[in-house]
């Protein structure tokens, strides 16, 4: 399941609204918040929360929210109580102290309940299984981490999230935003490190094919409008690339706009099996032309040197070298590179060119 996070500091009811209509447009079906509630004001995030809650239902959303003993005593709530959040719209929470394995067992019996995907222990599963826990209502959330050089490793993270998927959990972990990103540090909200700089995007196509997460949520407070097509692209089942054309005329020459990358994928290139159809009907000929290098993400067309292949388009997977057959006609964008190794046999592919076909 896809996820965003929804902060309670952010005033503006509207503004939320907005943000997820789009997001659940686009396939996101969970909402995250926090409710540390400063003592100070307890009324006023309840009342936000309970906003929160009545959207999460209004678009068949579920609200998870991160909860502490102090931020239930503000509600006027324990561990013991705490299902009474389910008629505010929150579906489950996200525990990590302050509850006993028995309360623990006892919430997750009425409600999604979340426990800390990091501290989790083959005691602590086994002492919580003895309590009644209902595994089928448990999951293991990662944490996300703001500042620089805390997060995660791939290897380490993926051997956690196989053996608590081995214990009977579903896993969850964040990407970052690249929209507005959350205080105090502005540095993205991811679980693993190598995502911080990364689009949302290309974080989530990492996870997605880790093969061993259940969940991804955003965990910054938005994502960027050409992020929000890339995934509403992809949950109709296309990657959506944006290139920049290498010289004025090149857009003229993209043999349409969507592709689908043949099933005998090969290593070195990602090969449009609609494209050469337009060379050889012999009403688009391509004569040489910028036959440069190819670095990773050139967008290329076979020209007539290479006799049947004319046409051809293909995406580079990796640094090739200039070829006289071959006429660089764009590269695909710095932020959509690593998306390239994500793109398989079979899957369909929409290049996105100014100037070129829409």
């Amino acid at each position: 399941m896809l996820g965003i996070s929804v902060y309670l500091n952010e005033p503006s009811a509207d503004k939320q609204e907005t943000y997820i209509r789009k997001m659940q447009a686009a396939g996101f079906r969970g909402i995250f918040t926090s409710l540390h509630i400063p003592e100070e004001d307890p009324g006023q995030y309840a009342d936000r929360l309970r906003a929160l809650g009545a959207l999460a239902a209004t678009y068949e959303m579920e609200l998870t929210a991160d909860i502490s003993p102090a931020s239930l005593g503000h509600l006027g709530l324990t561990f013991k109580t705490a299902d009474r959040l389910l008629d505010w719209g929150v579906t489950g929470l996200r525990v990590d102290y302050g509850i006993s394995e028995e309360e623990t067992a006892a919430l997750s019996r009425r409600m999604t309940v979340a426990l800390n995907a990091s501290t989790l222990t083959a005691e602590t599963i086994r002492r919580l299984k003895e309590c009644g826990l209902r595994l089928s209502a448990t999951e293991a959330w990662h944490n996300f981490y703001p500042r620089p050089e805390t997060g995660l490793g791939v290897e380490d993270f993926t051997e956690r999230n196989r053996w608590l998927q081995s214990e009977g959990l579903k896993v969850m972990a964040f990407v970052p935003g690249d929209g507005e990103r959350r205080v105090p540090l502005f540095n993205g909200l991811p679980t693993l490190e190598e995502h911080r700089d990364r689009t949302s995007f290309s974080s989530y196509l990492d996870l997605l094919n880790i093969g061993c997460v259940d969940h991804i949520y955003i965990g910054d407070p938005s994502v960027r409008d050409r992020s929000m097509e890339q995934f509403r692209s992809h949950a109709e089942g296309v990657y959506l690339l944006d290139a920049v054309p290498a010289y004025p005329d090149a857009p003229a020459a993209l043999p349409g706009s969507d592709h689908t990358n043949r099933p005998d994928a090969a290593r070195d290139v990602i090969r449009s099996a609609e494209s050469r159809m337009y060379g050889n009907a012999g009403d688009r000929p391509v004569t040489p032309a910028n036959t440069a290098a190819r670095p990773l993400g050139s967008v290329t067309l076979d020209n007539s040197l290479y006799g049947r292949y004319e046409g051809e388009l293909q995406i580079t997977k990796r640094d090739l070298p200039a070829d006289e057959k071959v006429n660089v006609i764009g590269r695909v964008t710095g932020d959509d590179l690593p998306v390239l190794r994500h793109i398989k046999g079979g899957d369909a592919f929409r290049i996105r060119m100014d100037g070129g076909p829409v």
